[in-house]
């Protein structure tokens, strides 16, 4: 059996001009994973991540905290790349449903402004995801929502097609694509993918099982959903964040 770690960024940095990149909780929160695993003698074989700032990130803190190496020592060379494994474009999405919110600025004014502004904004964020899962509009968007189910399950697939030998695949993502292949997965609706989405956890984990032969090759099998036991176990509330 080969395992397959998908593993979400850390915290991006949300309400900024560039959210695609971590914040400095987003990278001690990859270190505290890599830490983890590096105390469990978890072998590292195949490293897979998105094309984006951030997965980049997360795996360089992640795996120099893993290896016990400066980050400038890391061989990402090594590493695979699947842009396949990217996040859909969540401000394009957001934007649609309210324009003005085009502008990351005006999202954080509203954050700081408006009562209980993170369980409102979730209200209109959600009402966005449904806007683009509805396809009744799908010519506004640069990708569709069916577009992004299919490359989200054929990077999944790539990896389950690969004839390496590695036992442990750790991949770098985003939580809308891991929401997307556990979809993929498990069978559940549409109407669910937003709150799913919303549950993931920054550098948690979700482990697959992948069958190497007979009965369920070239399947995956989900064994384990969103852990994080590597930032509950230090027992810092902060260090658990969703965005």
């Amino acid at each position: 059996m080969a395992q397959i770690f998908l593993v979400r960024h850390g915290q991006a940095s949300f309400g900024s001009e560039n959210y695609d990149q971590l914040s400095p909780l987003g990278a001690e929160q990859a270190r505290h994973l890599g830490r983890w695993w590096a105390e469990r003698d978890m072998p590292v074989a195949r490293v897979v991540t998105g094309a984006m700032q951030r997965h980049h990130q997360t795996a360089a803190a992640c795996l120099a905290s893993w290896l016990d190496l400066p980050e400038s020592a890391l061989d990402a060379s090594n590493w695979q790349q699947d842009a396949r494994l990217n996040e859909y474009n969540h401000h394009e999405v957001l934007a649609r449903h309210t324009p003005a919110f085009d502008d990351p600025r005006a999202v954080k004014r509203f954050l700081m402004d408006t009562p209980d502004g993170k369980h409102a904004f979730q209200q209109i964020f959600a009402a966005a995801i449904t806007r683009w899962i509805s396809g009744e509009y799908d010519s506004e968007y640069t990708e569709t929502w069916r577009a992004f189910q299919l490359r989200c399950a054929q990077a999944l697939q790539a990896q389950l097609a690969l004839q390496d030998g590695a036992k442990h695949i750790v991949i770098f993502t985003s939580g809308g694509t891991i929401s997307a292949m556990c979809q993929h997965l498990l069978g559940f609706d549409d109407a669910r993918f937003a709150g799913f989405n919303w549950s993931l956890v920054n550098t948690g984990v979700t482990r697959l099982l992948a069958p190497e032969a007979g009965l369920g090759a070239g399947s995956a099998f989900l064994t384990g959903l969103n852990q994080y036991a590597h930032l509950e176990v230090l027992n810092q509330p902060k260090l658990i964040t969703f965005v």
